[in-house]
C-alpha cells in the first residue's frame, strides 16, 4: 500500500536538541519525511543523514508565505527542527515498503514483496507476516499466494497466509502429546505464548516448559525430550542460541531439548 513521502530541499538551519546543548548546522540540504515520522537531513557528502530523528512521536510541517518551509520532529526528549532560509523545494511522493520479489497479489494482481518480517503488497493493503526463520518456496498455494518453509521440529512448508494454512496447527497436529514432561510423566502440549513452545498438561501444578526447536527431532533422549539435530553455529562456537557458555555435546547424532540435561540420548 503506497504512503506518502515529503522530500524538501533548500538552504536550512537543522537544529537537534537532545540532553546537551543544541547542535546546529547551516548548508544546502534535503531532508525526507516518512510516513512513519523518521526525518531524515542529508548533505552532499556521504551516506550517512548529518541529523535525523527515527520514528518521531509528532512531526509538524509549516509553509512560510516566501516559500520557505519548517519541520519539527519530537521523540521523547529530543527535538529536531529544520527551518529554510527563503523559498524552498517541497515535492510529494508515493512510496511502499521495499523488498525481494516473492508474487503476485490474488487480491490485486499487484507486486508481492518480501520485507521487514512480511509479505507485502505494493498496490492493496494485503500483508502477511512472517515467522522470523521462514524460508520462501517457488510453489504458489491453490489460494494464489506464495509458500513458506518453517523448521519447527520438522519441516513444515505451508502458505504465508496463516487463515490459510496455519502454522500453530500444523505443529500442534504433528506433535501435541508427542512427548512425557521429564519432571511429573505428564503429557507436553504445543502452546503459544508470544513464541511456541512445550508446556506441561498438569499446569499449574507443574510448571516444566521447553522451548520448541527450530531444527528437526532426530530422536528422543533418555530423559523422555526431543532430541534435536545440533546447530552447527552454537557447536562451533561453544555457545547456546543465546549466547551462554556450553559443554561441547557428548555425542553427535543430536541435543537434548533440555540444556541441563546430562543423560545420553538414543536416538529412534
Amino acid at each position: 500500500m503506497t504512503e506518502s513521502i515529503h522530500v524538501y530541499a533548500g538552504e536550512c538551519t537543522t537544529t537537534f536538541r537532545a540532553d546537551d546543548e543544541p547542535q546546529r548546522q547551516r548548508g544546502r540540504v534535503v531532508v525526507v519525511h516518512k510516513p512513519d515520522g523518521t526525518v531524515l537531513v542529508h548533505d552532499a557528502r556521504g551516506y550517512q543523514p548529518v541529523a535525523w530523528l527515527t520514528r518521531a512521536n509528532a512531526v509538524h510541517r509549516e509553509r512560510g508565505p516566501d516559500g520557505g518551509f519548517a519541520l519539527v520532529a519530537v521523540k521523547d526528549g529530543e527535538r529536531l527542527r529544520v527551518e529554510s532560509h527563503g523559498e524552498g523545494d517541497h515535492a510529494r511522493h508515493e512510496g511502499t515498503s521495499a523488498g525481494v520479489h516473492v508474487g503476485f497479489c490474488p487480491d490485486c494482481t499487484g507486486c508481492l514483496v518480501r520485507a521487514r518480517g512480511a509479505i507485502t503488497c505494493l498496490d492493496c493493503p494485503a500483508e502477511y507476516g512472517l515467522p522470523r526463520d521462514a524460508a520462501m518456496l517457488e510453489t504458489t498455494c491453490d489460494c494464489g499466494l506464495p509458500r513458506m518453509a518453517v523448521e519447527r521440529g520438522a519441516r513444515f512448508e505451508l502458505c504465508v497466509d496463516r487463515n490459510c494454512e496455519e502454522l500453530d496447527a500444523a505443529v500442534r497436529e504433528r506433535f501435541d502429546r508427542e512427548w512425557s514432561c521429564p519432571d511429573c510423566g505428564s503429557d507436553l502440549r504445543v502452546l503459544r505464548e508470544r513464541t511456541l513452545f512445550l508446556g506441561c498438561d498438569d499446569y499449574p501444578d507443574c510448571e516444566a516448559s521447553f522451548a520448541l526447536p527450530d531444527r528437526a527431532v532426530v530422536g528422543t533422549c533418555d530423559c523422555g525430550l526431543p532430541l534435536v539435530a545440533p546447530d552447527a553455529e552454537a557447536s562451533a562456537s561453544g555457545a547456546t542460541s543465546s549466547g551462554s557458555e556450553m559443554e561441547p555435546p557428548e555425542h553427535s547424532d543430536g541435543c537434548c531439548l533440555d540444556a541441563d540435561c546430562a543423560r545420553t540420548p538414543e536416538t529412534v
